[in-house]
């Protein structure tokens, strides 16, 4: 099917990139709230036969929305660069509160998701990054649509933070790979800046991402 062989197209393009972090090839997805990133990552990691997924919305909390980056450097990346198990402790939207610890293994790739996934402080550590080149007014809409009304004074408020977190740090420009939506699927294309190379289709009848 050509949308599975494009996508481990990608998958194998990742997966021969040098280390990042310890023995670790730390791959970020970034993009705006509502454009697709979790459902990406999901099938991206799946054709890199179960990578895991890191999502930042289990990093962040609603006091720290893009405060968190000292909380991840401590938790799992300074492990993960030693070569060790990541012990972090993923956030509750609906407790307010941060859950039992979780463990994560240093494995070949790991997929990092989540707006603020290219940021500043992260890319040193990024084999990749890429970008879902969804507009922002289509994004948020979709995310207020997905997330209902009673979660629109958050998203007022997430707006506003999401503004003002990628008019001081940008990830896009940084971006190496950018991935679309198109009807039918995806399209991503690589190469300096994610401009010079030809994209390619990753085609399929899924509906549209949730994420």
């Amino acid at each position: 099917m050509e949308s599975h062989q494009a996508l481990e197209s990608l998958a194998r393009e990742l997966a021969a990139l040098p280390c990042s972090l310890g023995p670790v090839r730390l791959i970020g997805i970034d993009g705006h709230a509502g454009s697709g990133k979790s459902t990406f990552a999901g099938r991206l990691a799946e054709a890199l036969g179960g990578a895991p997924v890191l999502h930042l919305d289990d990093v962040a909390s609603h006091e720290e929305l893009f405060g968190w980056e000292e909380r991840l450097r401590a938790q799992v990346l300074d492990p993960l660069a030693g070569g060790r198990p990541a012990h972090w402790a993923p956030y509750d939207w609906v407790e307010r509160r941060f859950g039992p610890e979780q463990v994560l293994e240093p494995a070949p790739v790991l997929l990092v998701e989540g707006v603020g996934a290219g940021r500043r402080a992260l890319r040193p550590h990024l084999a990749r990054l890429l970008w879902m080149e969804t507009p922002r007014a289509e994004s948020w809409t979709r995310g207020r649509r997905r997330d209902g009304r009673e979660l629109s004074d958050f998203w007022d408020g997430w707006e506003r933070a999401e503004h003002a977190h990628f008019s001081s740090d940008p990830s896009r420009p940084f971006a190496g790979t950018l991935v679309r939506q198109s009807g039918t699927g995806y399209e991503w294309s690589s190469g300096a800046g994610a401009t010079a190379a030809t994209s390619t289709s990753i085609t399929d009848g899924d509906e549209l991402p949730r994420a």
